[in-house]
């Protein structure tokens, strides 16, 4: 068997080879983007004792008019059901917010802020402003990066099977 070493390789300047450069990769640029705006959130909610998904529940909670379940908000965060029940356990134990049981629907479970959840609201605005003055972006950069992923995002959704 030859050894990889001794096998041929092609030629790195062949068209197609220069797609395979890291810093081609779209999925790279995004986890690394990721990483590196979670690790700021972690740094000013800490103190807050919230980690980022749970910053992102309480935002959804927030943001609603009508009371919300844990499949709207499974759904409006794209997570899975097995990723949010535990965020949300977590957040009720730390009294931020409290699940019930629907009456006429048992599979359905309301989640509602407590008012120690509704009394986090300026503290956080007061992070996600934060997070802003550390990114090396406009408001207007960071509105029109967030629109083309927004926009990237709705259409792979559309193809994608759904959430359970």
């Amino acid at each position: 068997m030859p050894s990889p070493a001794s096998q041929a390789s092609p030629p790195r300047d062949e068209p197609a080879y220069g797609e395979l450069h890291l810093d081609k990769q779209l999925c790279l640029a995004l986890q690394v983007a990721s990483s590196l705006i979670t690790k700021i959130y972690r740094g000013l909610l800490e103190p807050l004792g919230l980690t980022h998904p749970q910053y992102l529940i309480l935002i959804a909670l927030w943001e609603r008019t009508e009371r919300c379940s844990m499949g709207d908000l499974r759904r409006g965060l794209c997570m899975d059901t097995g990723a949010v029940t535990p965020l949300v356990k977590r957040m009720e134990a730390a009294g931020l917010l409290r699940r019930t049981r629907d009456a006429a629907d048992e599979r359905r479970v309301w989640v509602d802020l407590t008012d120690a959840g509704w009394a986090l609201r300026d503290r956080v605005l007061e992070v996600r402003r934060g997070v802003v003055e550390r990114l090396p972006m406009s408001g207007d950069e960071i509105a029109a990066m967030r629109a083309g992923l927004q926009t990237l995002n709705a259409g792979m959704l559309a193809t994608a099977p759904p959430m359970r």
